[in-house]
């Protein structure tokens, strides 16, 4: 994928966002701030994007974004259901309508057990949350890159039902 897909999909998001009147929000680990850069990229973002966080380490997981830290210490922080309460997280911090996270494991080597390209992406509205899995090849840069388009991809289907995955 290129930084021009990617420019295009975070216009996307903006320009649906805008049209729904929703505004949004990101939780990242993996991505540190990708996601947001691509939103706040767009001309117009600020209408909409109420900000991030980069939650790198676990501790800031459970301290600022509320991932429960029983739950960090027994599945670690590639996991799906930290994917969905570090959207909600965002979502509540932001003071959002629609929030996206992303963890995983960009390389080089596993963790927490999990491969080297594991990504789960979580997303939170008011009345929904919930968080894909997603297996990306490549390197570093490559699997951090993949997982932004992906995640701008669940936000776009948040706010464009009939592109609707998740």
């Amino acid at each position: 994928m290129s930084e021009s897909t990617t420019a295009i999909r975070a216009a996307e998001v903006i320009a649906a966002a805008s049209a729904a009147q929703l505004s949004l929000a990101t939780a990242e680990s993996l991505t540190a701030g990708m996601i947001a850069a691509s939103l706040a990229a767009v001309p117009g973002a600020s209408a909409v994007l109420m900000g991030g966080v980069v939650s790198y380490s676990s501790t800031v997981k459970a301290n600022v974004l509320g991932v429960d830290s029983d739950l960090l210490a027994e599945r670690g922080s590639v996991d799906g259901e930290v994917a969905r309460q570090m959207a909600i997280g965002a979502r509540n911090v932001c003071g959002a309508d629609l929030a996206v996270s992303a963890t995983g494991v960009a390389g080089p080597s596993a963790h927490d057990g999990k491969a080297v390209g594991t990504v789960f992406l979580g997303f939170a509205t008011g009345s929904d949350s919930g968080f894909i899995e997603q297996h990306f090849s490549g390197d570093r840069e490559q699997i951090r890159r993949a997982s932004n388009l992906a995640a701008l991809d669940l936000l776009l289907s948040h706010l464009l039902p009939s592109k609707h995955t998740a």
